[in-house]
This record gives C-alpha cells, sequence and structure tokens, in this order.
C-alpha cells in the first residue's frame, strides 16, 4: 500500500483541432497529494455543476500506487475545472492538490477563464490514462486524453456560449 505522497505531473493531450488549446502553455500541475488511503487527511469536497461534467473512462489500476494516483489526479483535474466555474484561480480546494509551482501554473490555466468572465459547460470525456511511477514510488506522472468536442465556454455576463471555443485541460510544458 502506498503510505508517501505521490507528486503528480498531469499532462493532457486532445482529441480533435488542437489550436484553440495551444495557447495555454505550462498550465501542467505538478503536486505532492495524499494518497486516497493516507488516514486522517481530509480532502477538500469538488462540486461541479450539472452544467458541467467530467467523466473518467478506463480510469482503474489493479496497482494500488497506479490507483491512488489515478484517483488524485481525478480530484485535481475536478477542482481545476470547480475553480474556473466558481470565479475562483486561488481556490483552496485547487491548492490542497498543487506544489506552489503546480498552483501558480494552473491559477495561469484558470485565469485564461476568469480573466476574460467564462465558465466551462458541457461534458468532457478524460480517457487514456498513463500513470508511470518513480522506483521508490514516492513520486508518479499522470497523462490523460480528453475530448473536447462537447465542451465549451459560456461568458458569464452575456450568457453566450461559444462552441467553437474547445476547453482546453492542463498541459505540461516538460
Amino acid at each position: 500500500m502506498l503510505t508517501v505522497a505521490a507528486a503528480l505531473l498531469l499532462t493532457a493531450c486532445s482529441g480533435g483541432d488542437d489550436s484553440a488549446s495551444d495557447d495555454i502553455k505550462g498550465a501542467g500541475n505538478s503536486s505532492p497529494s495524499p494518497t486516497a488511503s493516507t488516514p486522517g487527511v481530509k480532502r477538500p469536497v469538488i462540486k461541479l455543476p450539472s452544467s458541467f461534467q467530467l467523466t473518467f473512462e478506463n480510469w482503474t489500476s489493479s496497482d494500488p500506487a497506479e490507483q491512488a494516483v489515478l484517483n488524485d489526479g481525478k480530484i485535481q483535474l475536478r477542482a481545476g475545472y470547480e475553480a474556473i466555474i466558481d470565479n475562483d484561480p486561488d481556490s483552496k480546494d485547487r491548492a490542497f492538490y498543487d506544489t506552489k509551482n503546480g498552483f501558480l501554473q494552473s491559477k495561469q490555466w484558470i485565469r485564461t477563464y476568469t480573466d476574460k468572465n467564462l465558465t466551462v459547460i458541457g461534458t468532457l470525456p478524460v480517457f487514456d490514462p498513463k500513470v508511470t511511477l518513480a522506483k521508490d514510488k514516492a513520486a508518479a506522472s499522470l497523462s490523460y486524453c480528453t475530448d473536447e468536442g462537447k465542451a465549451s465556454t459560456r461568458n458569464r455576463k452575456t450568457g453566450r456560449s461559444r462552441a467553437t471555443r474547445r476547453v482546453p485541460t492542463p498541459r505540461s510544458s516538460t
């Protein structure tokens, strides 16, 4: 059982045209996070509205250490989108999953929405996760893909949606 905090490096690929999401450079997250099995750790409750759904396909592993990374990766991604929806780049829920550098990078990613008064709507499937564990299992990297075709942004003031603006996910610059 993994009891050491895992350092996650999240990266993403996307289905379809990447051109709209390429402007989110360096928005990947590196985060030490207690594993789901760490006793006594109070984890934030992440709430997304019904207007935006993240779905995670095939996010299971028979390896407990890999599964812990997958579980934390899901929650970290959900926390980032919760911050966008709540218009809160300084979200304490998101901070739980980020190192200082990861927090600054994901804050930049979130601000690409909040600075333009945008939120996200629709469905964003997240699939094909790949976990790489360090030999000592004290650190890990996680990459995944998203299909951004059924998600879009909505202007908070006007309520207008832009289906042509794809919903970029955090990306690593490494």
